[in-house]
């Protein structure tokens, strides 16, 4: 069993398409094929069901994906081990964040590792899927490090760092009937229609918890993965939105308001895995991260 065929293998599992696996990967789909039909001859089993319409793990490929990248990692650690006594810092960081990450100067952090470790290459991904995606990623051995926002109970398998907590604030547009009253409560805006997040981001679990524990029903009408675009979907009277405090300050034409009894505040954090041991390469971008997290 060689490593070039774990890491096909792993590729075809995550994308579930031999066509994709091999682009990301960077060679012919007709290699892909090979060293998948290699590696099931010297397993003696089939790993993936194929059709004409899909390709998906067969139970002895599920039950071989964990072992594939546990491999491929610790084959990591050695080469990292031997490039640390020569000195010298190479290898691969998997970084995950969401596409508005206000807590943390993303660009500056890898930025300042380039400059520091050259030979370190960083792939980014954005999530599309807020938190819980990244958590799931992480999980999984796609990414080695993620910025994203967790609920009170952690997932097992995550060491969580929490990097900043902000509060959210209830903002309304300046015009709408709400600006004018004092002091609320969230049965009072069971009836509004919400600009929020989609399911599965951070900030929105905040809020849903909240309501859920009043005991109210809301309505979300617009969903949007972007602090700022909900900010401005606010201050043009198409809802009304918990939303950081800092993205207030930098809108105009929004008006906060009290929420009695009421205090939502949403954390920012520094995702590693439990279960695998840090590369050198995200050793080195850990050490980084707390000169670039912004005071908001």
């Amino acid at each position: 069993m060689e490593l070039r065929q774990l890491e096909h293998f792993i590729a075809v599992a995550e994308e579930l398409s031999f066509t994709r696996a091999a682009r990301r990967l960077h060679v012919v789909q007709s290699g892909v094929s090979a060293a998948i039909r290699s590696l099931e001859r010297e397993l003696g089993c089939a790993l993936f069901e194929r059709t004409s319409q899909r390709v998906r793990l067969t139970g002895a490929g599920a039950a071989l994906l964990p072992e594939a990248r546990a491999t491929l990692h610790a084959a990591q650690a050695a080469q990292d081990a031997v490039r640390a006594a020569q000195d010298t810092l190479r290898g691969t960081v998997n970084v995950g964040a969401m596409a508005s990450v206000e807590v943390v100067d993303l660009p500056a952090l890898l930025g300042q590792l380039h400059a520091r470790h050259p030979a370190i290459d960083v792939r980014l991904r954005l999530a599309t899927t807020g938190s819980e995606g990244l958590a799931h990623a992480l999980l999984g051995g796609d990414l080695d490090v993620a910025f994203l926002s967790l609920p009170e109970r952690k997932p097992a398998g995550i060491d969580a760092r929490e990097l900043a907590t902000v509060p959210l604030v209830l903002v309304v547009n300046a015009a709408h009937p709400l600006a004018q009253r004092g002091e609320l409560t969230l049965a009072d805006l069971a009836e509004e229609p919400f600009v929020d997040f989609p399911p599965g981001y951070g900030n929105r679990e905040v809020v849903d918890r909240a309501f859920a524990a009043a005991g109210v029903v809301r309505r979300v009408a617009l969903e949007v993965p972007d602090i700022d675009m909900g900010a401005a979907l606010v201050r043009h009277g198409l809802g009304i939105a918990f939303l950081p405090a800092f993205a207030v300050a930098r809108t105009p034409g929004l008006h906060v308001l009290d929420v009695h009894g009421t205090v939502l505040r949403w954390s920012m954090h520094l995702g590693t895995s439990s279960t695998r041991r840090p590369s050198s390469a995200l050793r080195a971008l850990l050490d980084l991260v707390d000169l670039h997290v912004l005071a908001l």
